[in-house]
């Protein structure tokens, strides 16, 4: 929910562009950070006590923008809150690989994926209202709350006890899975687009006159919820071309025409196009990231796999930033194209693979 509302907080406090990219990419940084010793603490130390503890520092780092309104402080809070963050996303990811068969992991990962992506496509809908209507503080409580209630559930996840197996191709304590670095380098590319979005639509809107740009959002995830389960069906029986290629074309297209957009029309026309892209992609890329890892490593798998999508959003938030501050958003969103492009070229060099098998 405050991807795309902090941006706003901080312009109102009297930040730049380019420090509103900072405001993304230092979140990025941290949960960078903590990934990779995240993944390693759920192989070693168990599920349950690292999501747990990590999710409550993410939950009171949230509560805590409502209590400071100065540009430094809220940039410290962001670091610690971008360390819950990134525990608690890799830790839920992890907890889901470890429950889906093996045989329905591509549909499963994209059921998964789909549920992740929903809340993200929903909550800057949310989120923008809330700021709009009731102001920062209130966004800032509902978050917090929303988080609690998560927290509550918790307790009812089934947690898989793993030890390492004879079969872990990599040393045991490794921080990151090399069998997950070729997706990992793909969605490097594909999340800067992703990070674009997240940090500048809301601007980039409003400087072209465009109101209720919350819609965006909503078609956005209208596509996630009609094309992820079926592209999760394609990977397991036609194998990752059939989603990934069409994947990356359509987000190439996608920010082509957010470079142009001028009307609501076109924001929403883009917004389906870059849902059915990003979400065929990204869940796509995940899966792959996981076949063939034992479940003694899918804490490190996912950890590479979502350090690298990390990465890509927040070099996109700060790059981009810098970016848009120099030629505009418009011609920001073309260099977001070209990073799409890269991962399409990328793709065909070194990412491809046959339909998923996974590991005992």
């Amino acid at each position: 929910m405050l991807l795309p509302t902090l941006p706003i907080y901080v312009k109102e406090l009297g930040g730049n562009n380019s420090i509103i990219g900072l405001v993304t990419g230092i979140f990025v940084v941290s949960s960078v950070i903590i990934r990779p010793i995240s993944g390693l603490l759920l192989d070693k130390l168990g599920r349950q006590k690292v999501f747990v503890v990590r999710l409550i520092i993410f939950i009171l780092s949230v509560f805590s923008y409502s209590i400071f309104s100065v540009i430094g402080v809220i940039l410290f809070i962001r670091f610690i809150h971008g360390f819950g963050w990134g525990a608690v996303s890799t830790g839920s990811s992890t907890i889901a690989s470890d429950n889906i068969p093996q045989k329905r992991f591509g549909e499963g990962m994209g059921y998964f994926s789909l549920t992740s992506s929903l809340a993200m496509a929903l909550a800057p809908v949310i989120s923008l209202s809330l700021i709009s209507r009731y102001g920062s503080d209130t966004l800032f409580y509902v978050s917090a709350l929303l988080a609690a209630f998560g927290f509550t559930v918790t307790f009812k996840l089934k947690y898989k006890d793993t030890t390492p197996t004879e079969g872990s191709h990599q040393k045991k304590g490794s921080l990151y899975e090399k069998s997950s670095i070729n997706p990992s380098i793909i969605i490097f590319f594909v999340s800067i687009t992703y990070g674009a979005l997240t940090s500048f639509l809301p601007l980039y809107a409003d400087k072209q006159g465009i109101v209720n740009i919350g819609m965006f959002f909503t078609v956005y995830v209208i596509a996630l919820f009609i094309t992820r389960p079926f592209f999760g069906k394609i990977i397991d029986t036609l194998g990752f071309d059939f989603a990934i290629i069409p994947g990356l074309i359509l987000v190439v297209i996608a920010m082509g025409l957010l470079s142009i957009a001028s009307s609501l029309n076109i924001f929403l026309i883009t917004a389906f196009i870059y849902g059915v892209g990003f979400g065929a992609t990204q869940s796509s890329l995940q899966t792959m990231a996981m076949a063939g890892v034992p479940s003694s490593r899918l804490g490190a798998a996912n950890a590479t796999f979502l350090t690298a999508f990390d990465s890509g959003i927040g070099l996109g938030s700060i790059v981009l930033g810098v970016v848009s501050s120099s030629i505009g958003y418009s011609q920001m969103y073309l260099w977001a194209a070209a990073s799409a492009m890269i991962a399409f070229a990328i793709y065909f060099m070194i990412g491809r693979k046959k339909p998923v098998q996974l590991s005992e």
